[in-house]
Protein backbone atom coordinates (compact mmCIF):
# COMPACT_ATOMS: atom_id res chain seq x y z
CA UNK A 1 0.00 0.00 0.00
CA UNK A 2 1.38 2.98 -1.19
CA UNK A 3 2.25 5.87 2.28
CA UNK A 4 0.38 8.67 2.41
CA UNK A 5 1.76 11.80 2.49
CA UNK A 6 1.40 14.23 5.63
CA UNK A 7 0.55 17.65 6.28
CA UNK A 8 1.09 19.39 9.66
CA UNK A 9 -1.25 22.74 10.59
CA UNK A 10 -2.85 23.81 13.82
CA UNK A 11 -6.31 23.51 13.10
CA UNK A 12 -7.88 21.39 10.60
CA UNK A 13 -11.75 22.18 9.98
CA UNK A 14 -14.03 19.11 7.83
CA UNK A 15 -16.69 21.05 6.01
CA UNK A 16 -16.67 24.25 4.53
CA UNK A 17 -20.32 25.52 5.86
CA UNK A 18 -21.28 28.53 7.62
CA UNK A 19 -20.05 26.59 10.46
CA UNK A 20 -16.60 25.88 9.45
CA UNK A 21 -16.11 28.76 7.33
CA UNK A 22 -16.74 31.24 10.37
CA UNK A 23 -14.43 29.09 12.34
CA UNK A 24 -11.70 29.73 10.07
CA UNK A 25 -11.97 33.14 10.23
CA UNK A 26 -12.05 33.70 13.73
CA UNK A 27 -9.28 32.24 14.02
CA UNK A 28 -7.35 33.63 11.58
CA UNK A 29 -8.39 36.99 12.87
CA UNK A 30 -7.61 36.23 16.42
CA UNK A 31 -4.20 34.98 15.08
CA UNK A 32 -2.53 35.41 11.43
CA UNK A 33 -0.17 33.03 12.29
CA UNK A 34 -1.98 30.18 13.06
CA UNK A 35 -2.27 27.66 9.70
CA UNK A 36 -6.14 26.85 9.34
CA UNK A 37 -6.89 24.25 6.91
CA UNK A 38 -10.50 23.31 5.40
CA UNK A 39 -11.34 19.93 4.06
CA UNK A 40 -14.69 20.58 1.50
CA UNK A 41 -16.16 17.46 -0.34
CA UNK A 42 -17.78 19.21 -3.00
CA UNK A 43 -16.54 19.73 -5.76
CA UNK A 44 -15.97 23.52 -4.94
CA UNK A 45 -17.38 25.77 -1.72
CA UNK A 46 -21.05 25.74 -2.32
CA UNK A 47 -21.63 22.84 -3.81
CA UNK A 48 -22.77 21.04 -1.20
CA UNK A 49 -24.90 23.40 0.78
CA UNK A 50 -28.85 23.22 0.19
CA UNK A 51 -30.64 25.82 3.09
CA UNK A 52 -33.93 27.93 2.55
CA UNK A 53 -32.82 30.21 3.14
CA UNK A 54 -33.90 33.04 5.67
CA UNK A 55 -30.77 34.19 7.47
CA UNK A 56 -30.46 36.08 11.08
CA UNK A 57 -27.77 38.24 10.32
CA UNK A 58 -26.95 38.63 13.97
CA UNK A 59 -23.91 36.00 13.65
CA UNK A 60 -22.58 37.87 10.31
CA UNK A 61 -22.36 41.22 11.98
CA UNK A 62 -20.43 39.93 15.15
CA UNK A 63 -17.92 37.69 12.84
CA UNK A 64 -17.42 40.67 9.83
CA UNK A 65 -19.31 44.49 11.15
CA UNK A 66 -19.55 45.50 7.54
CA UNK A 67 -20.23 42.69 5.39
CA UNK A 68 -23.57 44.31 4.28
CA UNK A 69 -21.02 46.98 2.30
CA UNK A 70 -18.56 44.04 1.11
CA UNK A 71 -20.08 42.60 -1.59
CA UNK A 72 -21.47 40.29 0.40
CA UNK A 73 -24.57 38.70 -2.13
CA UNK A 74 -26.95 37.93 1.03
CA UNK A 75 -26.94 41.64 1.37
CA UNK A 76 -29.27 41.82 -1.94
CA UNK A 77 -32.43 40.30 -0.37
CA UNK A 78 -33.63 41.79 3.13
CA UNK A 79 -37.31 40.29 4.29
CA UNK A 80 -40.09 42.92 3.34
CA UNK A 81 -42.79 40.73 3.97
CA UNK A 82 -43.98 37.51 5.97
CA UNK A 83 -46.68 35.52 5.34
CA UNK A 84 -47.46 32.38 7.52
CA UNK A 85 -50.46 30.33 5.71
CA UNK A 86 -52.40 27.05 7.68
CA UNK A 87 -53.11 25.35 4.32
CA UNK A 88 -56.26 22.90 3.75
CA UNK A 89 -56.50 21.07 0.41
CA UNK A 90 -58.34 23.79 -1.67
CA UNK A 91 -57.73 27.10 0.53
CA UNK A 92 -55.62 28.35 3.30
CA UNK A 93 -55.72 30.96 6.52
CA UNK A 94 -53.44 33.24 7.71
CA UNK A 95 -51.91 32.79 11.16
CA UNK A 96 -51.50 36.04 12.49
CA UNK A 97 -48.33 37.37 13.48
CA UNK A 98 -49.94 38.51 16.77
CA UNK A 99 -49.97 35.26 18.36
CA UNK A 100 -46.26 34.48 17.60
CA UNK A 101 -43.33 35.11 20.01
CA UNK A 102 -41.65 38.03 18.91
CA UNK A 103 -38.79 36.27 18.01
CA UNK A 104 -40.70 34.24 15.41
CA UNK A 105 -40.05 37.39 13.13
CA UNK A 106 -38.50 37.93 10.31
CA UNK A 107 -38.03 41.71 10.45
CA UNK A 108 -34.58 42.25 10.03
CA UNK A 109 -33.33 39.21 8.44
CA UNK A 110 -32.47 38.12 4.41
CA UNK A 111 -33.45 35.66 1.83
CA UNK A 112 -31.19 34.28 -0.49
CA UNK A 113 -29.13 31.66 -1.39
CA UNK A 114 -26.55 30.14 1.54
CA UNK A 115 -24.12 28.17 -1.01
CA UNK A 116 -23.47 31.52 -2.44
CA UNK A 117 -22.83 32.80 1.42
CA UNK A 118 -20.60 30.55 1.95
CA UNK A 119 -18.58 30.96 -1.66
CA UNK A 120 -18.41 34.83 -0.23
CA UNK A 121 -17.15 33.34 3.29
CA UNK A 122 -14.86 31.13 1.80
CA UNK A 123 -13.26 34.43 -0.01
CA UNK A 124 -12.78 35.97 3.14
CA UNK A 125 -11.48 33.09 4.89
CA UNK A 126 -8.50 32.90 1.72
CA UNK A 127 -8.08 36.43 1.81
CA UNK A 128 -6.73 36.33 5.84
CA UNK A 129 -4.60 32.98 4.47
CA UNK A 130 -7.17 30.25 5.34
CA UNK A 131 -6.36 27.23 2.86
CA UNK A 132 -9.23 25.46 1.71
CA UNK A 133 -9.05 22.14 -0.26
CA UNK A 134 -12.17 21.30 -2.37
CA UNK A 135 -12.46 18.06 -3.53
CA UNK A 136 -11.32 16.24 -0.43
CA UNK A 137 -13.36 14.59 1.95
CA UNK A 138 -12.08 13.72 5.24
CA UNK A 139 -12.64 10.03 5.28
CA UNK A 140 -10.66 8.93 8.22
CA UNK A 141 -9.99 10.38 11.93
CA UNK A 142 -6.63 9.87 13.10
CA UNK A 143 -5.56 9.14 16.87
CA UNK A 144 -2.86 9.17 19.18
CA UNK A 145 -2.02 5.93 21.60
CA UNK A 146 -4.00 8.16 23.96
CA UNK A 147 -7.11 8.21 22.10
CA UNK A 148 -7.08 11.96 21.39
CA UNK A 149 -7.96 13.39 17.51
CA UNK A 150 -4.73 14.21 15.81
CA UNK A 151 -6.44 15.05 12.72
CA UNK A 152 -7.90 13.31 9.84
CA UNK A 153 -6.83 11.63 6.30
CA UNK A 154 -9.10 12.36 3.31
CA UNK A 155 -9.98 9.70 0.42
CA UNK A 156 -8.22 7.87 -1.44
CA UNK A 157 -8.42 8.59 -4.65
CA UNK A 158 -8.40 6.54 -7.85
CA UNK A 159 -10.15 2.91 -6.50
CA UNK A 160 -11.96 0.52 -8.46
CA UNK A 161 -15.82 -1.04 -7.81
CA UNK A 162 -13.86 -4.10 -6.55
CA UNK A 163 -11.24 -2.74 -4.71
CA UNK A 164 -8.41 -2.39 -6.91
CA UNK A 165 -6.46 0.55 -7.61
CA UNK A 166 -7.03 2.36 -10.82
CA UNK A 167 -4.02 3.89 -12.82
CA UNK A 168 -4.56 7.56 -11.33
CA UNK A 169 -4.74 5.71 -7.69
CA UNK A 170 -3.38 8.11 -5.12
CA UNK A 171 -3.72 7.45 -1.91
CA UNK A 172 -5.27 10.32 0.79
CA UNK A 173 -2.84 12.73 2.40
CA UNK A 174 -3.14 12.65 6.15
CA UNK A 175 -3.77 16.41 8.43
CA UNK A 176 -1.92 16.15 11.58
CA UNK A 177 -3.70 19.07 13.54
CA UNK A 178 -3.74 20.67 17.29
CA UNK A 179 -7.05 20.60 16.37
CA UNK A 180 -10.22 19.27 14.72
CA UNK A 181 -13.40 20.81 14.36
CA UNK A 182 -15.73 18.79 12.72
CA UNK A 183 -18.57 20.66 10.63
CA UNK A 184 -19.93 18.30 8.72
CA UNK A 185 -23.34 19.45 8.78
CA UNK A 186 -26.19 17.11 9.99
CA UNK A 187 -25.48 13.49 10.12
CA UNK A 188 -21.91 13.40 9.61
CA UNK A 189 -20.26 9.95 8.98
CA UNK A 190 -17.27 11.01 11.04
CA UNK A 191 -19.15 12.89 13.48
CA UNK A 192 -21.18 9.92 14.40
CA UNK A 193 -18.13 7.95 15.17
CA UNK A 194 -17.40 10.24 17.16
CA UNK A 195 -20.21 10.36 19.08
CA UNK A 196 -19.93 6.73 19.37
CA UNK A 197 -16.21 6.85 20.27
CA UNK A 198 -16.45 9.21 22.95
CA UNK A 199 -20.10 8.92 24.33
CA UNK A 200 -21.12 12.49 23.16
CA UNK A 201 -24.79 12.05 23.52
CA UNK A 202 -24.86 10.04 27.21
CA UNK A 203 -26.53 13.36 28.44
CA UNK A 204 -28.94 14.54 25.93
CA UNK A 205 -31.75 13.60 24.01
CA UNK A 206 -31.20 11.49 20.52
CA UNK A 207 -31.06 13.76 17.39
CA UNK A 208 -34.21 13.98 15.20
CA UNK A 209 -33.94 14.60 11.68
CA UNK A 210 -36.58 16.57 8.95
CA UNK A 211 -35.78 15.97 5.27
CA UNK A 212 -35.71 19.39 3.58
CA UNK A 213 -36.31 19.28 -0.34
CA UNK A 214 -35.94 22.09 -2.29
CA UNK A 215 -36.05 23.25 -5.95
CA UNK A 216 -35.41 26.62 -7.47
CA UNK A 217 -37.70 28.71 -9.87
CA UNK A 218 -37.22 31.80 -12.14
CA UNK A 219 -40.90 32.70 -12.04
CA UNK A 220 -43.28 35.52 -14.08
CA UNK A 221 -41.63 38.88 -12.96
CA UNK A 222 -45.08 39.84 -12.58
CA UNK A 223 -45.71 37.66 -9.74
CA UNK A 224 -42.08 38.43 -8.21
CA UNK A 225 -41.92 40.18 -4.79
CA UNK A 226 -38.40 40.24 -3.58
CA UNK A 227 -38.43 39.96 0.04
CA UNK A 228 -41.49 38.21 0.18
CA UNK A 229 -41.50 34.73 2.93
CA UNK A 230 -43.98 32.68 2.97
CA UNK A 231 -44.24 29.37 5.13
CA UNK A 232 -47.26 27.13 4.97
CA UNK A 233 -48.38 24.00 7.49
CA UNK A 234 -51.00 21.50 7.13
CA UNK A 235 -51.87 20.18 4.15
CA UNK A 236 -51.00 17.41 2.52
CA UNK A 237 -49.20 15.87 5.33
CA UNK A 238 -52.19 16.40 7.59
CA UNK A 239 -53.62 13.76 5.09
CA UNK A 240 -50.96 11.28 6.52
CA UNK A 241 -50.42 11.86 10.32
CA UNK A 242 -47.05 13.26 9.24
CA UNK A 243 -45.81 16.91 9.84
CA UNK A 244 -43.59 19.61 7.98
CA UNK A 245 -44.27 22.44 6.51
CA UNK A 246 -43.58 24.35 2.89
CA UNK A 247 -41.75 27.46 2.15
CA UNK A 248 -41.37 29.76 -0.73
CA UNK A 249 -39.12 32.94 -0.58
CA UNK A 250 -39.09 35.10 -3.45
CA UNK A 251 -35.19 36.05 -3.81
CA UNK A 252 -33.15 37.89 -5.82
CA UNK A 253 -33.22 38.06 -9.91
CA UNK A 254 -36.68 37.09 -9.96
CA UNK A 255 -36.38 33.89 -8.74
CA UNK A 256 -38.13 31.65 -6.00
CA UNK A 257 -36.76 29.26 -3.53
CA UNK A 258 -39.60 26.35 -3.14
CA UNK A 259 -39.23 23.64 -0.96
CA UNK A 260 -40.87 21.11 1.67
CA UNK A 261 -39.79 19.80 4.73
CA UNK A 262 -41.06 16.59 6.19
CA UNK A 263 -40.45 15.57 9.88
CA UNK A 264 -38.60 11.88 9.58
CA UNK A 265 -40.63 10.53 12.51
CA UNK A 266 -43.25 9.61 10.24
CA UNK A 267 -44.99 6.42 10.91
CA UNK A 268 -46.54 5.20 7.77
CA UNK A 269 -43.83 3.63 5.52
CA UNK A 270 -46.01 4.13 2.22
CA UNK A 271 -44.96 8.00 2.93
CA UNK A 272 -42.55 9.97 -0.05
CA UNK A 273 -41.68 13.37 1.51
CA UNK A 274 -40.53 13.66 -2.38
CA UNK A 275 -43.88 13.08 -3.37
CA UNK A 276 -45.73 15.36 -0.74
CA UNK A 277 -43.71 18.10 -1.84
CA UNK A 278 -44.81 17.81 -5.44
CA UNK A 279 -48.55 17.27 -4.15
CA UNK A 280 -47.95 20.52 -2.00
CA UNK A 281 -46.79 23.02 -5.31
CA UNK A 282 -50.19 22.08 -7.60
CA UNK A 283 -52.35 23.92 -3.96
CA UNK A 284 -54.34 26.47 -5.71
CA UNK A 285 -52.11 29.27 -3.61
CA UNK A 286 -48.69 27.74 -4.40
CA UNK A 287 -49.63 26.91 -8.03
CA UNK A 288 -50.86 30.54 -8.70
CA UNK A 289 -47.41 31.57 -8.09
CA UNK A 290 -45.27 29.08 -9.98
CA UNK A 291 -47.27 28.65 -13.20
CA UNK A 292 -45.49 30.28 -15.76
CA UNK A 293 -41.80 29.18 -14.18
CA UNK A 294 -39.25 27.57 -14.88
CA UNK A 295 -37.87 24.82 -12.24
CA UNK A 296 -33.84 25.75 -12.65
CA UNK A 297 -32.39 23.39 -9.85
CA UNK A 298 -32.96 20.70 -7.09
CA UNK A 299 -32.03 19.10 -4.51
CA UNK A 300 -32.69 17.79 -0.76
CA UNK A 301 -31.10 17.42 2.59
CA UNK A 302 -31.52 16.32 6.38
CA UNK A 303 -31.98 19.13 8.93
CA UNK A 304 -31.64 18.63 12.32
CA UNK A 305 -34.58 18.76 14.53
CA UNK A 306 -33.17 18.09 17.76
CA UNK A 307 -33.08 21.70 19.37
CA UNK A 308 -31.58 22.56 22.58
CA UNK A 309 -32.20 18.94 24.47
CA UNK A 310 -30.38 17.19 21.42
CA UNK A 311 -27.28 19.00 21.92
CA UNK A 312 -24.84 16.51 22.73
CA UNK A 313 -21.35 16.92 24.67
CA UNK A 314 -19.39 19.52 22.18
CA UNK A 315 -15.66 18.70 22.98
CA UNK A 316 -13.08 15.40 23.18
CA UNK A 317 -9.67 15.35 23.40
CA UNK A 318 -8.34 17.14 20.28
CA UNK A 319 -11.85 17.93 18.23
CA UNK A 320 -15.19 19.45 18.74
CA UNK A 321 -18.20 19.48 17.18
CA UNK A 322 -19.13 22.98 15.44
CA UNK A 323 -22.58 23.62 13.65
CA UNK A 324 -25.29 21.19 12.26
CA UNK A 325 -22.61 18.61 13.43
CA UNK A 326 -23.68 19.17 16.83
CA UNK A 327 -27.47 20.73 16.14
CA UNK A 328 -28.24 24.18 16.94
CA UNK A 329 -31.20 24.22 14.33
CA UNK A 330 -34.05 26.58 15.51
CA UNK A 331 -36.90 24.61 14.82
CA UNK A 332 -39.95 27.04 14.48
CA UNK A 333 -37.85 29.67 13.45
CA UNK A 334 -36.31 27.55 10.72
CA UNK A 335 -33.26 28.79 11.19
CA UNK A 336 -29.66 27.28 11.76
CA UNK A 337 -26.86 29.14 9.80
CA UNK A 338 -26.65 31.87 12.90
CA UNK A 339 -26.14 29.74 15.78
CA UNK A 340 -23.69 27.67 13.25
CA UNK A 341 -21.62 30.43 12.70
CA UNK A 342 -21.55 31.54 16.26
CA UNK A 343 -20.48 27.58 17.51
CA UNK A 344 -17.62 28.16 14.88
CA UNK A 345 -16.38 31.41 16.39
CA UNK A 346 -16.59 29.95 19.87
CA UNK A 347 -14.61 26.95 19.34
CA UNK A 348 -12.12 29.29 17.08
CA UNK A 349 -11.71 31.35 20.51
CA UNK A 350 -11.22 27.80 22.60
CA UNK A 351 -8.86 27.11 20.10
CA UNK A 352 -7.19 29.88 19.62
CA UNK A 353 -6.49 30.66 24.01
CA UNK A 354 -5.25 27.03 24.03
CA UNK A 355 -2.76 27.26 20.91
CA UNK A 356 -1.53 30.59 22.37
CA UNK A 357 -1.06 29.16 25.65
CA UNK A 358 1.07 25.77 24.10
CA UNK A 359 -1.46 23.13 24.28
CA UNK A 360 -2.53 20.66 21.76
CA UNK A 361 -5.00 17.66 21.38
CA UNK A 362 -6.48 18.64 24.70
CA UNK A 363 -10.48 18.58 25.38
CA UNK A 364 -11.96 22.40 24.73
CA UNK A 365 -14.32 21.80 27.62
CA UNK A 366 -14.15 26.22 27.92
CA UNK A 367 -16.23 25.85 24.57
CA UNK A 368 -18.71 23.42 25.40
CA UNK A 369 -19.38 25.85 28.43
CA UNK A 370 -19.09 28.98 26.20
CA UNK A 371 -22.33 27.98 23.78
CA UNK A 372 -24.11 26.32 27.18
CA UNK A 373 -24.03 30.46 28.15
CA UNK A 374 -24.35 31.92 24.60
CA UNK A 375 -27.03 33.77 22.71
CA UNK A 376 -27.24 30.25 21.07
CA UNK A 377 -28.25 28.38 24.06
CA UNK A 378 -31.11 31.19 25.09
CA UNK A 379 -32.51 30.81 21.94
CA UNK A 380 -32.88 27.09 21.56
CA UNK A 381 -34.15 27.13 25.10
CA UNK A 382 -37.29 28.88 24.25
CA UNK A 383 -38.36 26.62 21.77
CA UNK A 384 -37.28 23.39 23.04
CA UNK A 385 -40.58 21.81 23.23
CA UNK A 386 -42.07 23.33 20.18
CA UNK A 387 -40.42 19.84 18.08
CA UNK A 388 -41.38 17.48 20.44
CA UNK A 389 -44.66 18.81 20.81
CA UNK A 390 -45.41 18.84 17.75
CA UNK A 391 -44.05 15.36 17.29
CA UNK A 392 -46.71 14.17 20.00
CA UNK A 393 -49.91 15.65 19.56
CA UNK A 394 -49.68 16.13 15.74
CA UNK A 395 -49.53 19.31 13.77
CA UNK A 396 -52.56 21.42 14.93
CA UNK A 397 -53.19 20.72 18.63
CA UNK A 398 -49.02 20.34 19.03
CA UNK A 399 -48.47 23.55 17.25
CA UNK A 400 -50.64 25.48 19.83
CA UNK A 401 -49.35 23.66 22.93
CA UNK A 402 -45.71 24.74 21.72
CA UNK A 403 -47.41 28.20 20.93
CA UNK A 404 -48.14 28.13 24.59
CA UNK A 405 -44.73 26.65 25.90
CA UNK A 406 -42.88 29.89 23.75
CA UNK A 407 -44.83 32.25 25.39
CA UNK A 408 -44.47 31.13 28.63
CA UNK A 409 -40.64 30.91 28.27
CA UNK A 410 -40.57 34.17 26.74
CA UNK A 411 -42.48 35.67 29.51
CA UNK A 412 -40.26 33.73 32.13
CA UNK A 413 -43.11 31.91 33.53
CA UNK A 414 -42.48 28.46 31.47
CA UNK A 415 -42.92 25.35 32.74
CA UNK A 416 -39.97 23.48 34.01
CA UNK A 417 -40.08 20.57 31.62
CA UNK A 418 -38.07 19.18 28.65
CA UNK A 419 -39.81 17.11 26.14
CA UNK A 420 -38.23 13.85 25.01
CA UNK A 421 -37.81 12.55 21.62
CA UNK A 422 -37.07 9.14 20.31
CA UNK A 423 -34.91 8.16 17.50
CA UNK A 424 -36.67 8.45 13.80
CA UNK A 425 -36.29 5.48 12.60
CA UNK A 426 -38.15 3.45 15.65
CA UNK A 427 -41.22 5.34 14.35
CA UNK A 428 -41.59 3.60 11.70
CA UNK A 429 -44.74 0.99 11.88
CA UNK A 430 -45.22 -2.24 10.15
CA UNK A 431 -46.57 -1.67 6.41
CA UNK A 432 -49.64 -4.25 7.20
CA UNK A 433 -50.91 -1.59 9.39
CA UNK A 434 -51.03 1.11 6.67
CA UNK A 435 -52.09 1.54 3.24
CA UNK A 436 -50.26 2.49 0.37
CA UNK A 437 -50.87 5.86 -0.75
CA UNK A 438 -52.03 7.16 -4.18
CA UNK A 439 -49.69 10.08 -5.03
CA UNK A 440 -50.93 11.56 -8.25
CA UNK A 441 -48.51 11.60 -11.34
CA UNK A 442 -46.36 14.67 -11.75
CA UNK A 443 -47.60 17.06 -14.76
CA UNK A 444 -43.55 17.52 -15.78
CA UNK A 445 -44.89 21.85 -15.21
CA UNK A 446 -45.56 22.17 -11.76
CA UNK A 447 -44.48 18.40 -10.34
CA UNK A 448 -41.46 16.03 -11.67
CA UNK A 449 -40.73 12.80 -11.50
CA UNK A 450 -37.11 11.88 -9.56
CA UNK A 451 -34.87 11.43 -11.75
CA UNK A 452 -35.67 13.92 -13.82
CA UNK A 453 -35.48 16.61 -11.07
CA UNK A 454 -32.06 14.76 -10.09
CA UNK A 455 -30.53 15.91 -13.25
CA UNK A 456 -31.39 19.67 -11.73
CA UNK A 457 -28.78 18.63 -9.29
CA UNK A 458 -26.10 18.15 -11.38
CA UNK A 459 -25.20 15.37 -9.02
CA UNK A 460 -22.15 13.65 -10.06
CA UNK A 461 -19.88 10.73 -9.44
CA UNK A 462 -16.99 9.46 -10.95
CA UNK A 463 -17.65 5.88 -12.44
CA UNK A 464 -15.97 2.51 -11.25
CA UNK A 465 -15.74 3.45 -7.69
CA UNK A 466 -16.86 1.29 -4.39
CA UNK A 467 -20.54 1.99 -3.39
CA UNK A 468 -20.29 4.69 -0.75
CA UNK A 469 -23.52 3.68 0.46
CA UNK A 470 -23.19 0.52 2.59
CA UNK A 471 -25.80 -2.10 3.17
CA UNK A 472 -24.24 -3.99 6.56
CA UNK A 473 -26.42 -7.10 6.44
CA UNK A 474 -28.39 -7.62 2.88
CA UNK A 475 -30.38 -10.43 3.88
CA UNK A 476 -31.59 -8.68 6.88
CA UNK A 477 -32.48 -5.61 4.35
CA UNK A 478 -34.24 -8.50 2.28
CA UNK A 479 -36.65 -9.55 5.00
CA UNK A 480 -37.11 -6.53 7.35
CA UNK A 481 -36.75 -3.50 5.18
CA UNK A 482 -38.59 -5.37 2.31
CA UNK A 483 -40.35 -7.97 3.92
CA UNK A 484 -41.58 -6.09 6.98
CA UNK A 485 -41.79 -2.48 6.06
CA UNK A 486 -42.38 -2.54 2.05
CA UNK A 487 -38.72 -0.94 1.02
CA UNK A 488 -39.19 2.42 2.36
CA UNK A 489 -36.04 3.32 0.96
CA UNK A 490 -37.82 3.66 -2.37
CA UNK A 491 -39.86 6.35 -0.82
CA UNK A 492 -37.78 8.49 1.39
CA UNK A 493 -34.67 8.52 -0.59
CA UNK A 494 -35.38 11.81 -2.51
CA UNK A 495 -32.79 10.62 -5.74
CA UNK A 496 -34.13 7.50 -6.72
CA UNK A 497 -31.12 5.79 -5.11
CA UNK A 498 -32.84 2.77 -3.76
CA UNK A 499 -34.79 0.05 -6.06
CA UNK A 500 -36.03 -3.79 -5.17
CA UNK A 501 -35.94 -5.16 -8.50
CA UNK A 502 -36.61 -8.78 -9.21
CA UNK A 503 -33.49 -10.80 -10.04
CA UNK A 504 -34.22 -12.57 -13.32
CA UNK A 505 -31.97 -15.48 -12.66
CA UNK A 506 -33.27 -16.59 -9.11
CA UNK A 507 -37.00 -14.86 -9.00
CA UNK A 508 -35.98 -13.46 -5.76
CA UNK A 509 -36.09 -9.80 -4.65
CA UNK A 510 -33.15 -7.84 -5.51
CA UNK A 511 -31.76 -4.44 -4.16
CA UNK A 512 -30.38 -2.24 -6.14
CA UNK A 513 -28.41 0.74 -4.98
CA UNK A 514 -28.13 3.39 -7.40
CA UNK A 515 -25.17 5.35 -5.84
CA UNK A 516 -24.10 7.55 -8.69
CA UNK A 517 -27.92 9.60 -7.94
CA UNK A 518 -26.93 10.05 -4.63
CA UNK A 519 -26.97 13.80 -3.11
CA UNK A 520 -25.71 13.53 0.37
CA UNK A 521 -29.15 14.09 2.06
CA UNK A 522 -28.46 11.58 4.30
CA UNK A 523 -31.93 10.39 4.73
CA UNK A 524 -30.97 6.27 4.41
CA UNK A 525 -28.55 6.94 7.44
CA UNK A 526 -31.39 8.11 9.41
CA UNK A 527 -34.68 6.46 8.95
CA UNK A 528 -33.43 2.80 7.57
CA UNK A 529 -35.60 1.00 10.52
CA UNK A 530 -32.65 -1.45 11.34
CA UNK A 531 -30.33 1.10 11.11
CA UNK A 532 -28.51 -1.01 8.25
CA UNK A 533 -27.46 1.74 6.01
CA UNK A 534 -24.14 3.44 6.77
CA UNK A 535 -22.85 6.36 4.37
CA UNK A 536 -19.89 7.27 4.13
CA UNK A 537 -18.02 9.73 1.50
CA UNK A 538 -17.23 8.95 -1.80
CA UNK A 539 -14.51 9.97 -4.10
CA UNK A 540 -13.58 13.37 -3.77
CA UNK A 541 -15.65 15.78 -5.36
CA UNK A 542 -18.76 13.70 -5.88
CA UNK A 543 -22.41 13.78 -4.92
CA UNK A 544 -24.12 17.19 -5.90
CA UNK A 545 -22.92 20.59 -7.91
CA UNK A 546 -25.75 23.19 -6.60
CA UNK A 547 -25.30 26.09 -8.46
CA UNK A 548 -26.70 28.84 -5.65
CA UNK A 549 -28.82 26.54 -3.83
Amino acid sequence: MSERESMPCDVVIIGGGPAGLAAAIRLKQINGELEVVVLEKGSEIGAHILSGAVVDPKALDELLPEWRTMGCPMAETPVTDNWHWVLSETGKSDMPHLIMPPFLSNDGNYTGSLGNLCRWLAEQAEGLGVMIFPGFPAAEVLFDESGAVTGVATQDMGIAADGSHKGDYQPGMEIHAKYTLFAEGARGNLTKQMKAKYDLEADCQPQVYGIGIKELWDIDPAKHEQGRVIHTQGWPLSETGTWGGGFLYHQANGQVAVGFVTALDYANPYVSPYQEFQRWKHHPEIAAILEGGKRVAYGARAINEGGWQSVPKLAFPGGALIGCSAGFVNVPRIKGSHTAMKSGMLAAESIAAAVAAGSQHSELMDYDAAVRSSWIATELKLVQNAQPAVAKWGEDLGTVIAGIDMWMRTLKIGLPITMKHHRDYTALQRADLHKPIDYPKPDGKLSFDRLTNVAFSYTNHAEDQPVHLQVKDMELQKASELGVFAGPSTRYCPAGVYEWLVDEATGEPKYQINSQNCVHCKTCDIKDPNQNINWTTPEGGGGPNYPNM
